[in-house]
């Protein structure tokens, strides 16, 4: 089936909410959210996720453990687990109502309003995805950064920096709002194109010309008597 301009704009989006989804789920499992190297002991680095805390040592090679217990975690960890659990299930409903709902796609012949609907409700949902992606990945950030400029704690001390599974965080949040916004765009946008040709129908002629008349039907006058 051919898309108009705004199912390819409905298509491109579906695309990059995908692509944030695949992002998000990644950071999600990816444990270095935060790292700490050691100057004393440079061939050892240490990070740390939402599920477990690893150490990478040149000898040994990377030795993962998983967190004992959820509220033994920092704030802003725990906080970030629920959301980005909840951000990879918002994104995935958005994803598949999104494409159920767009117009390059036809399942079971949806009716055009129902499928505005759907692509309203998936570009809305992508659009949660991405702020509780960007919160959890900008909170833990906040929290690491006030951690390291933290006056309190000795210069001595090994302090934790950003970790690579934050930028690809920022960078799923990106693409899932990209994608909701172009998703939501194009259903306004081919709600209002639809709209004045519903509100005024074109109505059928009063009167029709001559010319349109069937030519093959003529009307021959009967015969007349005179009485005189």
């Amino acid at each position: 089936m051919a898309c108009s301009v705004h199912g390819r704009v409905q298509l491109g989006g579906v695309v990059l909410s995908l692509l944030g989804w695949v992002c998000s789920c990644v950071t999600t499992i990816l444990p270095p959210w935060k790292t700490l190297n050691l100057d004393l002991n440079e061939m050892e680095t240490w990070v740390s996720g939402l599920w477990e805390a690893c150490v990478n040592q040149d000898e040994v090679g990377t030795v993962c453990k998983a967190f004992e217990s959820f509220l033994s975690l920092p704030q802003e960890l725990q906080v970030a687990r629920i959301l980005m659990v909840t951000s990879n299930g918002l994104g995935l409903l958005g994803f598949l109502l999104s494409g159920c709902g767009s117009e390059c796609f036809q399942f079971h012949r949806t009716r055009g309003k129902f499928k505005r609907w759907l692509c309203l409700l998936g570009g809305t949902l992508e659009a949660l995805a991405s702020a509780t992606t960007l919160f959890s990945v900008s909170w833990v950030a906040y929290a690491t950064f006030q951690d390291f400029w933290d006056d309190n704690v000795p210069e001595i001390v090994p302090r934790w920096e950003f970790g690579d599974a934050l930028f690809l965080g920022w960078a799923a949040g990106l693409f899932l709002a990209l994608g909701g916004l172009l998703i939501f765009s194009a259903c306004l946008e081919n709600e209002d194109v639809r709209s004045p040709s519903m509100a005024h129908p074109k109505a059928p002629p009063a009167c029709a010309p001559g010319e349109e008349f069937d030519s093959s039907v003529h009307l021959t006058p009967g015969p007349v008597n005179l009485v005189m």
